[in-house]
Parts: C-alpha cells; sequence; structure tokens
C-alpha cells in the first residue's frame, strides 16, 4: 500500500507541473486538462522518497519538477511491473511502462549530471478514470 503525497499537472508538454488540489483520471485518455493527456504515456508517477534523495544534489528540487502528475509514498517503481494493475483513490490504472528515455532540454539533467525519471518514472494507461487528491491510498491489485 502507498498514498498519494501529490497530483500535479502542466499546461504545455516540456515544462514543469504544479500541485492541485486534485486531478481527474479519464479513461483511455490520462489526466484531463494536463498537456501529457491523450499521449501513449497517459499517467505518470514518481516516488516522493526519490525526489527527496535527489534534493541532496539540488535542493530546491519539489513534487511536480519531474513532471509527474502523481507524487507517490509507499509505492517504488521497483515493486511495479508492466500490466499490474494498481487503484489509485476511484481509479484503476494498468502500468505500461518503467522508465523513459529523458529529453535534451532536462535542466535537472544539466544542471545534477543524471536524472532519476530514466529508471524511476512509473507510466500507466487509465483502464477507469476518477478522482485523484493527495492522502489518496494506492493499492497494487497483482504482483
Amino acid at each position: 500500500m502507498g498514498t498519494v503525497q501529490a497530483v500535479n499537472i502542466s499546461d504545455k508538454k516540456g515544462e514543469k507541473k504544479h500541485e492541485v488540489e486534485e486531478i481527474l483520471l479519464v479513461e483511455d485518455f490520462g489526466v484531463q486538462d494536463d498537456a501529457h493527456g491523450g499521449s501513449e504515456r497517459q499517467v505518470s508517477l514518481l516516488a516522493f522518497e526519490r525526489i527527496e534523495d535527489m534534493k541532496k544534489d539540488l535542493a530546491t528540487l519539489k513534487v511536480g519538477d519531474f513532471a509527474e502528475n502523481i507524487t507517490t509514498t509507499g509505492i517504488a517503481a521497483s515493486q511495479l511491473k508492466p500490466g499490474m494493475r494498481v487503484a489509485i483513490g476511484d481509479s484503476l490504472l494498468e502500468i505500461t511502462q518503467i522508465g523513459k528515455t529523458c529529453h535534451h532540454g532536462c535542466s535537472i539533467r544539466k544542471e545534477v549530471g543524471y536524472c532519476i525519471m530514466p529508471k524511476e518514472g512509473v507510466f500507466g494507461k487509465v483502464l477507469q478514470g476518477g478522482k485523484v487528491r493527495k492522502g489518496d491510498r494506492i493499492a497494487v491489485l497483482n504482483s
């Protein structure tokens, strides 16, 4: 079991996300009102613990800086595999990808020399939509 630490959206691709009170996950689309909605990586998740670890090298980091939609606690990418299903609030995701290629303009990688998204970022497809808020429970349904 894990918990939602923060939910985040952005207006444009390639920019940091900002924290909001809640997000609406839309079936087979992703996050409503987010720049990445409708893309192959519909929803992105990243562990808050890993963001905190990165603060040793860049103290100004905060949730959303890695462009994650859902910042989690208690769930690490190493616990998940493509095909697994995860319930978050009223929604259901299927994990589709762990990690991604960092884009060349990644400001974190430029400043620190590395980025955690290529190995730690988790991406999912929305199977059942619903609202997600800080404090919602995250349950891995199969392993």
